[in-house]
């Protein structure tokens, strides 16, 4: 029988002790054994302190992004291999996707991600805060990567999808990390981690794997390490609670199984397109990974005069839901993870029958496909009804962990709101209503207890990802029984691997430490135009002091005319009665339009286009007679990347324009993104 291996300290070994045998989930086949005995758990953090913590720190953001890119496109090459695999862990090719290509998508989207960070290893953080009466000190935060190792202890249901959307986060934050899956499906991560270390993508050090158990890891973490926990929120507590945890003030973050639930609006009675969406996607949820799912739907609360129908509608569905060996064709659900996993479901279903009926299914029938429903882990979806939901209140506690789902009535609003409340905390509600006041009420009343919520209609739903779905931009994890955590969440996630410092000095001085121009430093007046420079050339803090010019009542006159503004503030003086203005002002987008004609070298030269506009304030009216001026100064620069061979290599240039009258004060202040050709192209 194949032996797992674990990847640590840059080689491939095997355990030395007892080893835990796999079995596959469809043939109850005896197929791997796992074992971790003989890992030197300090060893292996520290070489990914010392290695790997490095190597990914010397990286900028926009270098970490294109590796998980090349990581992303290398494994998508793979996929097909994965899903031969992911077949014994019980998965049909739908329930392998969301594991695979998931996973991979998420690669893809921190790749992505990159674009919103800076070309530097670290990031600077919201905007400067003003620390004296005159400016000379400035505050400000930027983040670093942390200098120490991501911990992530995953769990079963998704070997591939929960390491990938873990690691990429912490990758692109330039922190390595050491993988543990569940060990009951870990031969498939370990496939998915011998393809990323055959490519030779990651630096070393970025990654290693425990196959089999992590026993003792704990005891080697020191605060400048991350600890991730997915599974269930019992287990996750002991950890969280560990000594070294505590003493160390590592971050640990809790992603746990909650009991999620689904609310039929009052409006989307039986017959309507929502009613129909309901119940699709409560069965949905039910079914997609044998309900092995930290998100799937565990309470399906409807109004009362719906119950019926909803459990007849439901039942039908489920009775057409084809049971057994996942390579047969027609086959819609496949087997739980295990035998274990399956006993424990079995266990809590008998515990959740003293206190409700079951209305669909039956734990001691299973008709299945191709398979033997003795040697695989098989089980019926189960469906129950619990009719006093503010009394018989287990359905609220207790979480069987698979196929299984009850239905709860409500007579108000108010009542459902409270019903997903009884759950202590979830990862995902969902509401399917038309009525927008509905969503708007259940959101904001329910929105405490849930980390998400999907509002679903017919407008969304082709393209829906559904209840069951985190997105990578969006945080996933929720409050109380979830955890309390959050992973994901685009640009949030990747600063929870990073340390937020304030930093504090003049703005010159913190203009050097950033990169960044901050306002008030001291210019850098050139020779040259910096228009006239190519984007190496340019240096941040470089600025350009304009010539003056004196705004007149033809200019307002004349650009109402081709702008078609006449707002009243810049066309009819005899309305200004008891508003801010003193007489006709000038438009703004004027001021702005004339600032460019003082500081645009207008000759064709290396920059090729204004890219856009950000943060743009009017902050003194400016009327006839005064006269402006403009210092333009480089703010910041953004490496591009070329798409193809024939493209223009180039950068983005962020300029501050600082426009001020003949008092000195600002009259507005825009930051403009110019495109500039690179003097190389390669």
């Amino acid at each position: 029988m194949q032996k797992l291996q674990n990847y640590a300290a840059g080689k491939w070994v095997e355990g030395s002790g007892k080893a835990t045998t796999l079995y596959n989930s469809i043939t109850g086949e005896a197929i791997y054994e796992a074992d971790s005995s003989g890992l030197d758990f300090t060893i292996m953090l520290d070489y990914a302190r010392k290695v790997g913590g490095p190597a990914l720190r010397k990286m900028t953001f926009h270098e970490r992004g294109r590796m998980l890119k090349a990581l992303a496109m290398h494994l998508n090459s793979k996929k097909e291999d994965f899903y031969k695999i992911s077949w014994a862990t019980g998965a049909t090719r739908i329930d392998s996707w969301i594991d695979i290509e998931g996973g991979i998508g998420n690669l893809f989207a921190y790749a992505s991600l990159r674009r919103q960070f800076p070309d530097e290893t670290y990031y600077v953080d919201g905007e400067a805060a003003k620390l004296s009466k005159n400016g000379s000190f400035i505050g400000h935060h930027i983040c670093v990567p942390k200098e120490g190792v991501a911990i992530h202890i995953n769990a079963y249901n998704f070997p591939v999808w929960g390491m990938l959307e873990k690691i990429a986060v912490n990758l692109l934050a330039g922190v390595p990390a050491v993988v543990k899956p569940a060990t009951v499906t870990s031969f498939l991560t370990e496939v998915v981690v011998k393809e990323i270390v055959k490519s030779n993508i990651l630096p070393e050090g970025a990654l290693q794997l425990i196959c089999g158990s992590a026993n003792g890891i704990l005891e080697s973490v020191t605060n400048q390490d991350v600890v991730t926990f997915t599974g269930s929120a019992s287990t996750g507590m002991k950890l969280k609670a560990h000594p070294r945890i505590i003493s160390e003030s590592v971050p640990f973050n809790l992603e746990a199984d909650s009991l999620n639930a689904s609310v039929l609006g009052p409006d989307a009675k039986p017959g309507t397109p929502e009613f129909e969406l309901f119940v699709k996607e409560v069965c949905k949820e039910i079914t997609i990974k044998a309900g092995q799912k930290c998100t799937a739907v565990r309470r399906i609360i409807v109004p009362s005069a719906f119950v019926e129908d909803v459990q007849i509608e439901v039942g039908k569905r489920l009775a057409k839901t084809s049971i057994g060996d996942p390579n047969i064709e027609g086959v819609r659900m496949g087997a739980l993870a295990g035998k274990e996993q399956l006993n424990d479901v079995i266990e809590n279903v008998k515990l959740l029958m003293k206190t409700q009926e079951i209305v669909f299914g039956n734990l001691d029938k299973v008709e299945v496909m191709g398979a033997d429903v003795n040697k695989g882990s098989f089980m019926s979806p189960i469906l129950f009804l619990n009719k006093e939901p503010f009394k018989n209140l287990d359905c609220h506690n207790i979480e069987a962990f698979g196929p299984v789902s009850t239905i709860l009535p409500y007579d108000t609003l108010e009542e459902a709101i409270e019903l997903t409340k009884l759950g202590k905390g979830s990862l995902v509600c969902s509401i399917v209503t038309a009525d927008n006041k509905v969503a708007r009420d259940f959101v904001i009343g329910a929105a405490s207890h849930h980390g998400r919520i999907l509002v679903l209609n017919a407008d969304c739903a082709k393209e829906s990802t559904g209840h069951g779905s985190p997105m990578p931009m969006l945080t996933h994890g929720g409050p109380g029984r979830a955890g309390g955590g959050e992973e994901m969440g685009g640009k949030r996630g990747v600063l929870h691997y990073m340390q937020r410092t304030a930093i504090q000095g003049s703005p010159t001085t913190l203009t050097a430490v950033t990169n960044q121009y901050q306002y008030g430093s001291d210019y850098k007046e050139k020779d040259v135009h910096v228009f006239r420079k190519y984007f190496e050339d340019i240096e941040v803090g470089e600025t350009v002091i304009t010539a003056k010019r004196t705004v007149t009542e033809a200019d307002i006159v004349n650009f109402s005319n081709v702008s078609w503004d006449h707002f009243y503030a810049h066309t009819d003086a005899t309305s200004l009665d008891g508003t801010i203005f003193e007489g006709r002002v000038a438009h703004g987008y004027f001021i702005l339009s004339a600032a460019a004609g003082l500081f645009v070298d207008a000759k064709k030269g290396p920059v090729l286009l204004n890219y856009g506009l950000e943060e743009c304030r009017f902050t003194k009216p400016v009327y006839p007679g005064a006269t402006i001026g403009v210092k333009l100064s480089v703010k910041e620069k953004v490496d591009q990347e070329k798409r193809s061979e024939e493209d223009v290599a180039k950068g983005i240039v962020k300029f501050l324009v600082d426009v001020y009258d003949e008092t000195g004060e600002t009259v507005a202040i825009a930051t403009i993104l110019t495109m500039v050709k690179k003097r190389i192209q390669n």
